[in-house]
């Protein structure tokens, strides 16, 4: 039977994650300036999402511009860009599932559909967290290439920026929240474990003997 603190559990783990994927989408700090050298301290740092990029003065101003071409972008912010809006998507599907399919709403009434739409939400919001930990990855490793690349100029060399580290943790919390949901969430009817009846002989088989004698 479907276990609802661990339904509960995995759903708002799940919703945090959400959350977490839509600040990754729309927060521009994917890559931030690299401090390279002795000068540490600089008039103004960089910062590059996916659809802007924003200059901090040290007098406290941030500037930010819209890219203006998205042909121009590189093949990572490209496959971030569709990636994070196509996870976002199926959170907000696996998200309505959930909140239709968890034990303790009433929005359906058949306990084996409700269970069906949490193990389908469940589903959806482990793909999603992937989708979003496959740019983030990609990202991270293109700034690490381009950080110890020689022959990359000092000036255009950048460094992992929050947004990472938010879309890690995001990405983390829809893995494990999906995989509760799921895990919860058994139809009635399927064990959530296997068990095993201590069997006797059957009664074809028991009777078997007493039978025969009869007919001696």
């Amino acid at each position: 039977m479907a276990t609802t603190g661990m339904q509960l559990l995995g759903l708002v783990l799940s919703i945090i994650g959400w959350v977490g994927g839509f600040l990754v989408c729309t927060l521009p700090m994917w890559r931030v300036t690299a401090f390279i050298g002795n000068n540490i301290v600089t008039a103004q740092i960089t910062w590059e999402g996916l659809w802007m990029n924003c200059i901090w003065q040290s007098t406290g101003e941030i500037q930010c511009k819209v890219y203006d071409s998205l042909l121009a972008l590189p093949s990572d912010m490209k496959a971030a860009r569709g990636l994070t809006v196509l996870a976002l998507l199926i959170c907000t599907l696996a998200l309505t599932l959930g909140v239709l399919g968890i034990k303790c709403t009433q929005c359906v009434g058949l306990p084996s559909l409700k269970a069906r739409l949490a193990r389908v939400s469940g589903v959806l919001f482990v793909i999603a967290g992937f989708l979003i930990l496959v740019p983030v990855c990609w990202t991270a490793h293109s700034i690490i290439r381009d950080f110890y690349d020689p022959y990359v100029a000092a000036p255009h060399k950048r460094e992992l920026g929050p947004a990472l580290y938010l879309g890690w943790g995001g990405s983390a919390l829809l893995l494990i929240g999906g995989s509760l949901l799921y895990a919860g969430s058994n139809p009635p009817g399927i064990p959530s474990s296997p068990t095993f009846s201590s069997g006797e002989s059957s009664p074809r088989r028991a009777g078997g003997p007493a039978q025969v004698k009869g007919y001696v």
